[in-house]
């Protein structure tokens, strides 16, 4: 995996913009008696598209581009985030995937973001990796509706070996244009996740580029973390340049690669949910992939196709009426 490489040193000089600007982001940034950063994205705060959009970046390490634009699925026209990275593994595992599931007193939340590099949280995705940062500056995102306790930032302070001061928090609801908007630029993650269960090497991945609908946000936490769910599982499309040895391998794993191989497949997420008694871990882990997947073998010159749009689902679940 490649060496010398800070995904909090470089996503830390795109949180400068948020933290220059606030305003054109439509974020608040307040600070504790630390010096320890905190920036409301989508809270008390409207953030927005562009805010989503950085947020994504951030969370990628600084290692992705992301856009927006209107795509049509089918007859729904949505706007929709493309990401890209030619250093897709790090910015995902070693970066962007929620990975830290944080709790204190009656806090609960699960971190993203650069700092997980530093706190190496969970430490067996980096030792797969083969990376690790040193920086001396770090960032989370939380997706939450809460300033984190003033006890949880002393622990994330320790966890990163960081000073507070140099310590940033990057907060948003998820009924919220920037929460939506940086769920759905998570489509990369979610398929490299899924390969990785399939038993694929993520070093192995040398390219990745997605696209998901930015769903729209419902003022209900259950919908609105709902809608983002599906709009990868059934409008998500990824794609990724592998070097693989075997392409009846790559076969067989394209196979069971989107969400279409879950035996839960076809129906609005929020229903999945309700069938499993709202607990979201005892969801069959098969379908958390994107709807489509396209892989490369650069060794071969192999194209291999996987999954499709579901423009019904996606329609439902967007509470489109007629």
């Amino acid at each position: 995996m490649s060496k010398g490489i800070s995904v909090n040193r470089l996503a830390w000089k795109l949180l400068e913009k948020l933290l220059d600007d606030p305003a054109l982001f439509g974020v608040e940034v307040d600070e504790t008696s630390d010096g320890t950063k905190i920036i409301d994205a989508g809270i008390e705060a409207h953030g927005g598209f562009q805010a989503g959009k950085l947020v994504t970046e951030i969370c990628m390490g600084g290692l992705a581009k992301a856009g927006i634009d209107i795509r049509s699925y089918g007859n729904l026209e949505i706007p929709t985030i493309c990401v890209r990275s030619d250093q897709p593994v790090i910015a995902t595992l070693g970066s962007q995937y929620a990975g830290w599931h944080i709790k204190e007193g009656g806090y609960f939340a699960i971190g993203s973001g650069p700092a997980r590099a530093l706190a190496k949280k969970p430490k067996e995705i980096f030792r797969q990796i083969d990376y690790e940062d040193d920086a001396d500056v770090a960032i989370i995102m939380l997706e939450t509706d809460h300033v984190p306790p003033a006890s949880l930032i002393e622990r994330f302070v320790s966890d990163c070996h960081v000073r507070a001061d140099r310590l940033a928090l990057i907060l948003a609801a998820t009924a919220s244009v920037t929460g939506v908007t940086q769920v759905a630029g998570r489509i990369v993650e979610t398929g490299i996740h899924k390969l990785v269960r399939l038993g694929v090497d993520p070093n192995t991945i040398l390219y990745a580029c997605g696209s998901a609908p930015i769903p729209p946000v419902h003022p209900q936490f259950n919908r609105a973390m709902a809608r983002t769910n599906d709009a990868i599982l059934y409008g998500g499309i990824a794609y990724y340049a592998l070097q693989f040895d075997d392409d009846a391998e790559l076969t067989r794993i394209a196979e069971k690669a989107p969400s279409s191989a879950s035996k839960t497949y076809g129906k609005p997420f929020l229903e999945t949910l309700k069938e499993a008694n709202y607990d979201f871990y005892s969801i069959d882990p098969d379908l958390f992939a994107p709807a489509k997947l396209i892989f490369n073998n650069v060794k071969t010159g192999s194209l291999f196709i996987a999954g499709d749009i579901n423009v019904d689902v996606l329609a439902e679940s967007m509470g489109v009426r007629d």
